[in-house]
Parts: C-alpha cells; structure tokens; sequence
C-alpha cells in the first residue's frame, strides 16, 4: 500500500533541551534558507518519482518549526500542498509549535495555508520544572501561546507533556494535569523522562549530577493521569496518547498501524515501498547532496515478513483497540496464535495480556509494563 501521510523535519532550534536526542541544530548562524530550498527539492523529487495515493495526514516536527520566519514557514507549507496528492476534505496538518516562539501573525498564516492542528511542546505547568530540563518558555508563555492559538482559529490542539522529571512531586504532576484539565485541551501525549544518550541528561547521569526517579513513582504519576482524564472523558487511545472524542492523532495512527510514510528533511525517517530509511543527518552534506542532484538517504532497509509481523504486535498493542486476528492474518497468511504461541501464552499467564475474542489488547498491568511485554514478540 502506497504512503498515506507525510513527516517533515525542521532541525532548528532557539535552544537545545537537556532530554532531547532528535537531529536538531541551534538556530543561530544556521544555513536556514538553503534547508528550506533543499528540503523542497527532496519533496518535489519524491512525488515525481512515486505515484502516492492521497495524503491523509501532514505533520511538521523538529526540532522546532516555527523556529522559522513567516516567509520560511510559508515556503515549507506550500512546497508540502504544491508537490503532494493532499486529501481536500479530510486533511490532517499538524504543526509542532514551542511556546513563546508563534504570535498570532504566524498562527494566523499557518491557519490561513490549511494546517487545521497544533502540537504544542508545553512539557509541565511548573516553570522550575522547565528551567530544570532546559526548556526555553514559562508557564505564562505556555498559556499564551494556547490562548492564541484559540484566537487564530485552531480547535484541534495537543499538548506535550513530561512526567518522571528530575525533582518532579506527585503533587507538582497532579497541578500539571489539573491545568490542562482547566484548559480544556482535547489531546494529551504524555511521556515518561528517558535518559537518552548524546544529551545533556546522559551525561548528568553518567556523573552521578542525575538521579532517575524510582520506577514506581514514575507507575504512580502514569496512573493518576490515566484516572484523571478518564475522568473527564478522554480516552487512552494508545499507552501514551489521550484524546476527546474526535481528536485521537491520525498522523500517530499511522505509526502505530504499521503503515507506510514519506520522511522529508535532514535526519527524517520513512517507511515507503517496503523500506525503512534514514536521511542524512548533518545539515551541510544534506543541502549539497540535494544542490548536486544526489539521494538524500544514508540508509534502507528492507522490512522482511517476519519484522512486519514483529512491528504489528508491538506497535499494534499500545493501542486500546489492539492487534486483530482478522487482520493479522489477512495481512501475512498466518494467525498471531500461530507466529508468537509461546508469547501469547505467557503473557496472558502472566497477565500482562488478555484475548477478547479476536483481538489481543494490554491488561492494565501490561501498559505499566509496555516493554516487557513488546521485547516478547521479537522473533529472534
């Protein structure tokens, strides 16, 4: 099956994060305006080659996108709407946006040019917390950015945030969540601190300046969201996502259903024609490869049947609706009864999983234990 959705990589940022090890430059002295004319090269080039079906779903990450100028911005979006087969009516366009960065003339143009959604990096109401992990904005700026965000006319808006953060109370996690609850925010990713190498945090770690905060606490923070947006009528519709009726991610889903993506930009990842790949991540070799006419990709790989039954599980149980038999064996031929047996069984023994007649989902216990779970299906 052809791609159906579009990642586009914005390596910029104002300020390196302490936790974060995505391809991400600092802004200043930057060739910006030569990635831009690059990155559209790479995205025209793609579509004349591949005969894409429509494009259900568009997102912008980074780095930080509106890092970019207005003008900068524009080009990206309509080199994007110029190049691609976009659905007309059932778009998803998604901007990452950091708080502090976007006034209402750059959230107006990006509404203006068709981007219907926000994903707005807040990462916690607590303005020590975000001196502590490096982030660039206050919680007043975060407010900000959400007010205006409403003000240009965006309705469908997530927010990040962190959970597990270096001298993070239950109580500062509870006051996080109370404030998103006041806002009214109809989608949540919420993600848990991982100590990634090559970060500021790794390297704290390493010296003993970090302390990782106890896996139960950690457990407890997850469990208190859970119950709270619940509460409220949100529904985890994957392990770290929640969402009010109607605004569940249609560009993660693609993600998590295995499917198919065109990955545009310096260090961007894509899954087309059967074959996962990487782009070059250094920004200079990535612009001259596009100015002198050469591929863009440092690495493929191409997906046996046994790793495409292997992402299907694990990808496929982090959301509430599960791994279907059905269309599990339609896909390879084979039931997942027959291909991980021995997994199964544990872990229904174990109860980390249950079998609702058909399909395969995580018991409460199995989304506290996501990865022991995940690393069960991994064939060899």
């Amino acid at each position: 099956m052809a791609p159906s959705a579009i990642y586009v990589h914005i390596p910029f940022c104002k300020q390196i994060c302490f936790y974060c090890d995505f391809n991400k430059f600092y802004l200043e002295n930057q060739p910006v305006n030569d990635y831009v004319d690059a990155l559209g090269k790479e995205i025209r080039d793609a579509f004349s080659i591949n005969q894409a079906q429509s494009i259900s779903s568009v997102y912008i990450g980074g780095g930080t996108p509106t890092a970019l100028n207005n003008d900068e911005l524009e080009k990206v979006i309509l080199d994007i709407k110029s190049n691609a087969p976009l659905l007309d009516n059932e778009l998803e366009f998604t901007v990452e946006v950091n708080p502090g960065e976007a006034g209402l003339d750059k959230l107006k143009l990006m509404k203006s040019l068709g981007v219907n959604r926000l994903s707005i990096g807040v990462q916690s109401f607590d303005n020590s917390l975000l001196k502590k992990i490096g982030r660039s904005h206050s919680v007043k700026e975060a407010l900000k950015t959400i007010e205006l965000a409403r003000k240009a006319g965006f309705e469908n808006i997530s927010i990040d945030l962190m959970f597990g953060l270096p001298g993070q109370t239950i109580q500062m996690w509870q006051e996080t969540i109370t404030t998103m609850l006041e806002l009214n925010i109809p989608h949540v990713s919420a993600y848990s601190l991982k100590i990634e190498e090559k970060t500021m945090f790794y390297n704290w770690y390493r010296q003993g300046k970090l302390q990782a905060i106890p896996e139960d606490k950690e457990a407890q923070m997850y469990e208190e969201l859970v119950s709270r947006l619940h509460a409220y009528g949100y529904e985890t519709y994957e392990i770290s996502n929640f969402a009010q009726k109607g605004f569940e991610s249609r560009h993660n889903q693609v993600y998590w259903e295995n499917k198919e993506y065109f990955g545009f930009g310096a260090g961007a990842h894509g899954y087309v024609n059967g074959h996962r790949y990487a782009n070059i991540g250094p920004l200079t070799h990535y612009i001259k490869a596009l100015q002198q006419g050469e591929s863009v990709v440092k690495e493929t790989h191409e997906v046996t049947t046994q790793e495409m039954m292997e992402e299907e599980m694990f990808m496929g149980l982090r959301m509430k609706k599960g791994v279907k038999e059905e269309i599990f064996k339609k896909k390879y031929g084979s039931s997942y009864l027959d291909v991980f047996q021995e997994a199964i069984q544990d872990l229904q023994h174990k109860e980390l999983l249950k079998d609702t007649g058909g399909s395969l989902h995580l018991t409460k216990k199995g989304r506290l234990l996501g990865n022991e779970v995940f690393e069960r299906f991994l064939l060899e």
